[in-house]
């Protein structure tokens, strides 16, 4: 790969903090709850274990990136590596994803509503936070900078907040309130109470939660200097890792992992006994900002993928085309309809779509970052530890996926990513025959 020198206006503290604004959101403030149900207290493995992989991920991404930026990043270098098949079928994958990480949110922001507003209907407060998405979006690159920035900063500051309200609590009760470590010991001593198995369950929720570090790739063009990249990556994962192990362990300090619901953020639950005055309410608005700004960030991500797949004639042309707008409108109706079709579904089977959505697009989404490693590994002359860590995240990716046959609800996750994947696998077959065709003409 040839090198291309950057042109772009952000600094690389500003990507990290786009990283940690379109990455900390209901995949950790309410997919954790999930986690926490399949792997009890030792939760906190498979996040460290996610952390990893996603580092791999990201490594592997930003040296494609920096070797070559381009706008199309993950979907460009597999089409280099593999020809135009897989930027095809890697460009959709990845727009379904994030189609799908969208109706998950927007189903989160529903829940997390529900906590002021318990009478109104899931499909309604949806509908409202897919409005005011698109409305940001339309604002073009800047303005959804500005808004993940300032978003970014406040998500990374509820986090520790609750990090200090936990720690408060806990020295609280070893010195005036013996009774209020009981649920420390009583986790401690059941730290391996779901087992392996229970670790290897949760390793979905926990990869979900760090799912976001391939925005950051399309963001890469757009530094002034894309040698900075590396670093920008590795402040965001590790102040995301720091605050994510943190912020669980001290739910887990405060009260019995058996407590925690799929229904509610476990941070929510950690402090509802101590009836603190507004923080529930505090934490509840925290909560809806997170949701609201990765679901801004897929929205984008979708915008941007299609507008790449229409420009590279994997998509139809006229989806590209611009106008007065900032964004081009064609692609701008494809993702209202998406925004309306997730709603929809959730409007008829409200009961388990978050968690069938929530597996599913988790699953999408590393099924990408496997290819990313595949990518790298035929792109890029790889050294004897570069081809290491390669194969661990390969592996780590592997065995999430294979963790998701393990229980009925995430199994049934993992069929609608299949039926996806031999959906993407017959348009791949179908268009490549037809440009085939065509040359021969």
């Amino acid at each position: 790969m040839e090198s291309k020198s950057s042109k772009g206006h952000m600094s690389w503290w500003q990507l990290s903090l786009i990283g940690v604004g379109c990455t900390l959101g209901p995949g950790f403030f309410l997919g954790t709850s999930m986690a926490i149900a399949k792997s009890g207290p030792a939760v906190l493995i498979p996040f460290i274990l996610a952390a990893i992989g996603t580092y791999l991920v990201y490594d592997a991404l930003v040296k494609m990136s920096v070797a070559n930026p381009d706008k199309g990043s993950f979907r460009t270098y597999a089409k280099q590596a593999f020809g135009d098949w897989a930027g095809f079928s890697n460009g959709w994958i990845y727009l379904i994803s994030e189609i799908l990480i969208m109706g998950s949110q927007l189903m989160a922001l529903g829940i997390f509503m529900q906590f002021w507003f318990p009478a109104i209907p899931l499909w309604v407060t949806a509908s409202c936070f897919g409005a005011l998405g698109l409305l940001i979006i339309l604002t073009g690159m800047k303005g959804f900078e500005k808004f993940q920035n300032i978003f970014g900063a406040m998500k990374a500051a509820a986090v520790v907040m609750f990090i200090v309200v936990a720690a408060i609590l806990l020295i609280k009760g070893i010195n005036s309130e013996p009774q209020q470590i009981d649920a420390f010991i009583t986790n401690f001593q059941g730290f391996f109470a779901e087992g392996v198995k229970g670790i290897w369950l949760g390793l979905l929720y926990a990869f979900f939660a760090f799912g976001g570090i391939e925005v950051m790739g399309l963001l890469v063009i757009d530094l002034k200097d894309s040698q900075q990249a590396p670093k920008a990556g590795k402040v965001m994962i590790v102040i995301l890792t720091t605050i994510y192990v943190i912020a669980l362990a001290g739910a887990l300090v405060l009260v019995q992992w058996e407590t925690f619901t799929i229904d509610e953020s476990p941070f929510i639950t950690a402090l509802a006994d101590f009836r603190i005055p507004y923080v529930a309410d505090i934490i509840t608005g925290i909560l809806i900002i997170a949701g609201f700004s990765t679901m801004v960030a897929s929205l984008y991500a979708v915008i941007t993928i299609l507008t790449a797949l229409a420009e590279d004639q994997d998509a139809p042309a006229l989806l590209a085309k611009k106008e007065k707008l900032k964004v081009p409108l064609p692609a701008f109706v494809f993702l209202t309809v998406g925004l309306i079709i997730t709603i929809v579904i959730g409007y008829l089977i409200p009961e388990k779509i978050f968690e069938y959505l929530i597996t599913a697009a988790g699953l999408m989404l590393i099924y990408n970052w496997l290819f990313i490693l595949v990518t790298y590994a035929k792109l890029m002359t790889l050294t004897k530890w570069q081809n290491v860590k390669n194969v661990v995240g390969m592996l780590l990716i592997a065995v999430t996926v294979s963790g998701t046959l393990g229980e009925k609800t995430s199994r049934f996750g993992f069929y609608i990513s299949l039926l996806f994947l031999i959906i993407i696998a017959l348009a791949t077959l179908i268009v490549m025959k037809k440009r085939s065709n065509n040359r021969s003409v």
